[in-house]
């Protein structure tokens, strides 16, 4: 008597986590200052964007470029400033260990004249937002 067949395995697809996110720049040199002066992230890569080589596309994030802390940037600077909807990104959350390191951050970020919002503490999280050189929304984050 012969075995039937084994069927064969399913495919199984599974997100590992995020790489990366890409965002557009009016001018690399500003960014690069809130990025890594403020923000304090390494610039791990700067060239031309491989889709579209007229474009400088810059990438920062922790010191090795770890996918998961990477923050890219495409630099479009004739490009109109963008609109709020369906499509857009709402913000960016970093974060942080602490409320006493966000609470640091805060201090740090008036001190660089970025202005913030209060600390707010509402779903778990504790939230701290701001926003970069080109308007692009961001929250620095620990749990509550």
């Amino acid at each position: 008597m012969s075995t039937p067949p084994t069927p064969p395995e399913p495919r199984r697809m599974q997100l590992t986590g995020l790489h990366h996110v890409t965002l557009i720049s009016g001018d690399l040199a500003r960014t690069t200052e809130f990025y890594s002066g403020v923000l304090g992230l390494t610039l791990v890569r700067e060239g031309a964007n491989d889709d579209d080589p007229g474009a400088r596309h810059f990438w920062f994030g922790d010191a090795q470029g770890t996918p998961g802390t990477l923050v890219s940037f495409l630099e479009y600077a004739a490009m109109p400033e963008g609109t709020v909807g369906r499509g857009s990104t709402h913000h960016l959350a970093f974060s942080v260990g602490s409320a006493a390191e966000q609470d640091a951050w805060r201090e740090w970020l008036t001190s660089k004249h970025v202005p913030s919002s209060e600390v707010l503490t509402r779903g778990g999280l504790r939230s701290l937002y701001f926003r970069d050189p080109d308007g692009h929304l961001l929250e620095i984050t620990v749990p509550a």
